[in-house]
């Protein structure tokens, strides 16, 4: 069982179509490392291992592309059958009848369900906890976040309970969680991967993505999870090859912007120091490296509008019903979001062009711009947010955010590495940004940063 779990997915499923193992035996090892693990982690609350052989019965996976390998889904969407509380009491026995289209989606790509990965309610806030189910504590140090929203995602990847993982990303929920725990997410641009369209159906800063231990994994993922839809708001055609075609290809970049902070935000020292030590070692491959960053000074408030927009028109109607039920933070959320006027909504709409301009352009000059994926190292679990225990407002819970969340207003694609770990052994990891609608390039220069780092994957199962 220790075996299969320290193998990478990619091992996992061409074991699986070679019929070398069977999925019972991966869902089994799986039972049991989480048996292990996840009383003190608290990464996958709900788990759904009956589901999961039913429908290993059904069907010969041995042709499909995920073989027939278990997969993790965040606790945000709906999985046919199996209780889904969007980390909320007002949710807590909720039992969805269907899947989100991104679910089916994977279980037709040879994906099985086999547990719901805890978030924090309504997948806000970059901490992991919820009153329905608790903190999640990070594998590395179990005092310590494993941030959020897809906190629940990394840590059970980091912990072993997982070879992938499914996640989102609004205003950096896949790229905090990994840099956090050591792992790798893709947040991809509008369209390669849908998902049921809610409310939004053209929205683009939310996003759905894939995280894994490694780049090969990850693109594996990727692969299944992109493509068009007729049911989505958004998409783009997609070969079923084209990330792991692309990794298998590493590319070395050839000219990369890096900024500790983007302008927009404060770094901490520590943070500066190993991703610097990082992007030193990239000197030595002979890549030019550029201290530069596009002009994302309006992208504070286009986030903010369109982030409290979101929150109006999803929970505005019931929040008298809900209000002393959900968390302080979400009540502010809402409120602002129902307290925007015309004005401000035209004052988002050209932030948010000022932005994407300002950032496409920048990105003709590079093949990757690079930066922390988080300003600080993972902070104390019981701290709601950094600042918190300072008596931080909770209008400004988020705003240490603001490296990930500028990126979301650009809409550029965005794949999170580990790059190094503090003098107590926690993950960093960084964003490498690449071009609009650049995701092939952006996996092959990831691959190969990935192995100048050569951070190999078993370190990124805490132990």
């Amino acid at each position: 069982m220790d075996e299969l779990i320290s193998k990478s997915a990619s091992e996992i499923v061409a074991l699986l179509r070679g019929g070398d193992i069977a999925i019972e035996d991966t869902l089994a090892a799986l039972e049991t490392r989480i048996g292990e693990v996840d009383g003190d982690i608290n990464a996958l609350p709900t788990l759904c291992f009956e589901r999961a052989r039913e429908q290993a019965k059904q069907r010969d996976y041995s042709g499909s592309l995920l073989g027939g390998i278990p997969v993790a889904i965040k606790d945000l969407e709906d999985v046919a059958g199996v209780r889904t509380t969007y980390g909320s009491r007002i949710s807590e026995n909720h039992v969805p009848d269907e899947s989100d289209l991104l679910v089916e989606n994977i279980e037709q790509q040879g994906g099985i369900v086999y547990a719901k990965s805890n978030t924090p309610e309504f997948g806000s806030g970059a901490n992991t906890f919820n009153d329905v189910f608790g903190a999640t504590r990070n594998p590395f140090d179990l005092s310590r976040s494993a941030a959020g929203s897809s906190g629940g995602a990394a840590a059970a990847l980091a912990s072993g309970s997982a070879w992938l993982a499914q996640g989102s990303d609004l205003g950096g929920s896949l790229r905090t969680p990994a840099s956090f725990c050591g792992v790798t997410s893709l947040r991809p641009s509008p369209g390669l991967i849908p998902s049921s369209p809610g409310q939004t159906p053209f929205g683009v800063y939310a996003q759905k993505g894939p995280m894994a231990r490694d780049l090969t994994d990850l693109a594996l993922f990727a692969d299944a999870m992109a493509g068009c839809s007729p049911l989505a708001g958004l998409g783009k055609p997609h070969h079923p090859s084209r990330f792991r075609d692309a990794v298998a290809r590493p590319q070395p970049p050839r000219r990369i912007a890096f900024s500790s902070d983007l302008g927009v935000t404060e770094t901490s020292a520590e943070v500066v120091s190993i991703c610097g030590a990082a992007v030193a070692r990239l000197e030595q491959e002979n890549i030019t490296i550029e201290h530069a960053h596009p002009d994302l000074g309006a992208s504070h408030r286009a986030f903010d509008l369109s982030r409290g927009l979101d929150y109006a028109l999803s929970y505005g109607p019931e929040l008298e019903r809900i209000r002393s039920q959900i968390k302080p933070e979400n009540v502010w959320n809402i409120e602002f979001g129902l307290g925007i006027t015309k004005d401000e909504v035209l004052e988002m709409m050209a932030a948010q062009a000022q932005v994407f301009h300002n950032a496409s352009r920048f990105m003709q000059d590079y093949d990757l711009l690079i930066c922390p994926a988080a300003i600080v190292t993972p902070y104390p679990v019981e701290e709601r947010y950094p600042g918190y225990a300072d008596g931080l407002p909770w209008s400004e819970y988020y705003r240490w955010l603001a490296i990930v969340y500028a990126i979301t207003v650009t809409t550029l694609p965005v794949i999170t590495i580990p790059c190094g770990k503090t003098d107590g052994g926690l993950p960093v990891g960084l964003q490498l940004i690449g071009k609009a609608h650049g995701e092939r390039d952006l996996f092959a220069c990831a691959r190969y940063l990935e192995q100048v780092f050569d951070w190999d994957p078993l370190q990124r199962i805490a132990t």
